[in-house]
């Protein structure tokens, strides 16, 4: 056994001596590294990759010099990697990470690339020290998206709403999500100079199941914050001939989505040290403690572009979380379980449709969910009705939070001479509470489930509204005024609708404004919320019925919203008397509104505003 072990030394001791390392076997303690200030102009070693399959593969570097405090208390290896494929290539987007070597030593991650349209085969080169140390850096304790599928831990009830906090949290108003305006106060966190040399080989979001239009709309959200969309893969391969685990070298997934629709960000692990792993050599999104979905990727090829190549992939066996994303690296962990949600999409009413029953998990994250979610509808509307012809459509959603069971939503839609698309379903009130929900101030919160129904009618179900006449421009107190609808049907000719609109006989003696609109254009009066309950009980209340039209008369009263109790009119007196006067934390005021909401057949589109003459009293 003695001389066993005293052979496996000497082989070893060569193969260093000649500057050829082996790679560090998967849970090695510490791995044997070289510092920054040890690399020279001229120094050969090799790194790292996978150009095809799941096995890594070598290819030649030589350094071309060091740039010092390339970021905060970070320097980057410049390199230049000749090889036969990489000469074609030049650099690529789903190589960083992987791990180079020099006198046999780990010295870092190749992670970036000049900006676009290089014509050589130079990278940059993040140094291991910097990721050594965000492998090692432990999760803060009760980080809970790490608990997966565990009860999540009761949360004190907030005495007012806070906000939430954290690199990809959204600051706005609890109810009132927009998706464009995360995105857009993400990318002012966490964008960098785009006037800067060296960027980095981003890791390619890799799309299946996802259609032009829908990846066009994808591509508007994520491009700048890191993460560059490709309808090239991305979904489930087969497993056979895939490793157990990460490997240096190995390909590194981080699975946004996966099933029929699947997004897929693709880059390589740089070290393996017991169940974590670090790789990329540069931030996903910059996102500091996190909990995505990670995976073990097939690589299929490289392709080479002259803007900027690309390795395209497929997931091949779900595997851990990614833990951490910071400046140098990103960190998973093959122990930890990151929290996803199903979403399911049934479809009716399509002529004959690709697939009626669509089935994805979903990431949980406070921006990427609602836009992924928003992703996977409009991919499975692109598939199943692309069609350039009239259509109505109607999505009925069931949400379930863990903890405050299930609500119901539902949104509509009319194309005219097409079909709908992500950008459409971002708006929509499932998309918008899905974050509301993941960034609300007052709890930790879960989604199990997303179950959503889409029906499809091949017709217009969109009027038009052609004006509004009043039939009596005088009336009397106490008596409700009488208005003409005129509505104009996609063929055919206009139809007119009388209706009646409420009064109060307060008006009486005064020209009335009546304010017309579709009901779907509408909120009704809620209270700011103050829980997650209530957060999730406005979300069902987020417009009037919207096959309606709403007529509408301010009036000068005040109404007020408080701890979840709405009071339409109240004298000034009342309103004065319930202002506190040692805090803010007080009713909130809103003009009154007098509404008659008149139910249509069809959806209405149009506004419109006539004025009648209330008599005195007598």
């Amino acid at each position: 056994m003695k001389s066993t072990s005293l052979l496996a030394a000497a082989v070893t001791g060569a193969l260093l001596s000649l500057g050829i390392a082996l790679p560090l076997a998967r849970g090695d303690a510490k791995p044997q590294t070289i510092g920054v200030d040890e690399i020279h102009e001229g120094m050969k070693g090799y790194g790292l990759t996978v150009f095809k399959g799941t096995e890594p593969e070598r290819f030649d570097v030589e350094v071309v010099g060091v740039l010092h405090n390339f970021r905060p208390a970070q320097d980057l290896i410049l390199v230049n990697t000749p090889h036969p494929r990489l000469n074609i290539t030049k650099n690529v987007r789903g190589m960083s990470g992987s791990p180079i070597y020099f006198n046999g030593r780990l010295a870092g991650a190749y992670a970036y690339s000049l900006a676009q349209f290089q014509v050589e085969s130079i990278a940059g080169v993040t140094p291991i020290a910097p990721m050594l140390t965000e492998l090692r850096r432990p999760i803060p304790a009760g980080f809970w998206p790490l608990e997966g599928s565990a009860p999540l831990p009761e949360a004190p009830r907030a005495p007012k709403p806070t906000r939430a906090n954290g690199p990809t949290a959204y600051e706005g108003t609890p109810g009132q999500y927009d998706i464009e305006e995360h995105a857009a106060q993400i990318k002012k966190r966490i964008v960098a100079n785009e006037a800067k040399a060296f960027v980095p080989a981003e890791a390619p979001l890799l799309m299946s199941g996802v259609g032009d239009r829908t990846a066009a709309y994808a591509k508007h959200l994520f491009t700048d914050l890191g993460l560059e969309p490709l309808q090239a893969g991305g979904g489930q391969g087969k497993t056979e001939g895939a490793p157990s685990h990460f490997v240096d070298g190995g390909t590194l997934g981080v699975t946004l989505v996966r099933g029929d629709v699947s997004m897929l960000g693709l880059g390589t692990v740089t070290y393996v040290e017991g169940t974590k792993a670090v790789g990329f050599g540069h931030p996903m999104m910059d996102a500091g403690d996190t909990a995505l979905p990670t995976a073990i990727g097939r690589v299929l090829w490289i392709f080479a572009s002259g803007q900027h190549s690309s390795k395209v992939g497929e997931l091949v066996k779900p595997l851990g979380a990614l833990v951490q994303d910071r400046q140098s690296s990103v960190v998973l962990d093959e122990s930890k379980v990151a929290p996803t949600f199903p979403v399911t999409v049934d479809v009716k009413g399509a002529s004959s449709p690709p697939k009626t029953h669509w089935q994805s998990i979903v990431a949980e994250e406070r921006f990427l969910s609602a836009s992924l979610t928003a992703t996977v509808l409009g991919s499975v509307v692109e598939a199943t009705i692309s069609e350039r012809r009239d259509m109505t459509w109607q999505l009925q959603s069931k949400l379930s939070v863990r903890g405050h069971g299930t609500i119901e939503l539902s949104d509509f839609g009319v194309a005219v001479g097409g079909m709908p698309d992500a950008g459409d379903f971002a708006r929509s009130q499932i998309v918008r509470t899905v974050g509301d929900v993941l960034n609300n101030p007052f709890e930790r919160s879960h989604i199990e489930k997303i179950e959503s129904v889409l029906t499809v009618g091949y017709t217009n179900e969109l009027w038009k509204l052609r004006g509004v006449e009043v039939v009596d421009a005088v009336i009397d107190a106490g008596q409700p005024a009488r208005l003409r609808v005129r509505l104009s049907p996609v063929a055919g000719a206009d139809v007119f609708q009388n209706v009646t609109v409420n009064v109060p006989s307060e008006l009486a003696g005064k020209d009335v404004d009546i304010d017309v609109a579709p009901g779907y254009e509408l909120q009704p009066d809620t209270a700011a919320p103050q829980t997650l309950g209530e957060l999730l009980s406005n979300a069902t209340k987020q417009t009037l019925p919207p096959r309606s039209l709403v007529f509408q008369i301010k009036l000068k009263a005040h109404g007020v919203a408080f701890a979840s109790h709405v009071a339409d009119r109240l004298p000034g007196f009342a309103l004065d008397a319930l202002r506190p006067q040692s805090n803010s934390a007080g009713p909130e005021a809103f003009a009154s509104i007098v509404r008659t909401v008149v139910p249509f057949a069809h959806y209405v589109d149009g506004k419109d505003k006539v004025k009648v003459r209330v008599r005195p009293a007598h």
